[in-house]
């Protein structure tokens, strides 16, 4: 990875992985695929390997993933899906060429096509948000406490009551923050 980029956000759903490529949107937005090359990198590290990306594919990529984004915040706040994110998700499903192929280890793995295509990975990244919106997998959509962040996340946690998108990061922050402001308020403790 190039080192003048910051770090990809991947978690075990690739729909909401994809999304985290935009963090802190309600604060100072992070972009983590800001050029071409850099959406071939997180395709890469993703699973799916693409052999490059165009200014306009990098666009329609930035278009699902927002998208995506306001699909699943619709489904986190049970509200309506929005149409126009309905429409990019479900175009982007069927523009592609990926088959979901089994490894001797018995995973689903993303085959390709043989040009592979920067449309055939987002095909494949809006049939998981499709898949995950649908409630087709043992999960529900929550969106992050952190104020600043407010991704929207896919809880997978046996009580389905988790807050953050990221412990590492949201979480570990707003513990932080918690932590400092009991110090302030209580400065003859820690004397």
């Amino acid at each position: 990875m190039r080192a003048e980029f910051p770090d990809f956000r991947l978690g075990n759903v690739l729909a909401t992985s994809f999304t985290a490529t935009l963090t802190e949107r309600h604060g100072d937005a992070v972009e983590r695929i800001p050029t071409p090359q850099r959406l071939v990198d997180w395709l890469a590290v993703s699973g799916l390997a693409v052999d490059s990306c165009t200014t306009a594919q990098l666009e329609r990529s930035w278009e699902l993933r927002e998208s995506i984004h306001a699909a699943a915040t619709a489904t986190a706040t049970h509200d309506s899906l929005p149409a126009s994110a309905l429409r990019t998700i479900n175009d982007c499903s069927i523009q592609g060429g990926a088959a979901a192929v089994l490894t001797p280890e018995r995973h689903r793995q993303w085959r390709l096509s043989s040009a592979s295509r920067v449309e055939d990975a987002l095909s494949v990244i809006a049939a998981d948000a499709i898949s995950i919106i649908a409630g087709e997998r043992d999960g529900r959509m929550a969106l992050c406490a952190s104020p600043t962040c407010q991704a929207a996340f896919f809880d997978t946690s046996q009580s389905r009551t988790r807050k953050w998108c990221d412990m590492n990061t949201c979480g570990n922050r707003q513990k932080k923050a918690r932590f400092n402001a009991k110090q302030r308020k209580s400065p003859a403790s820690a004397q």
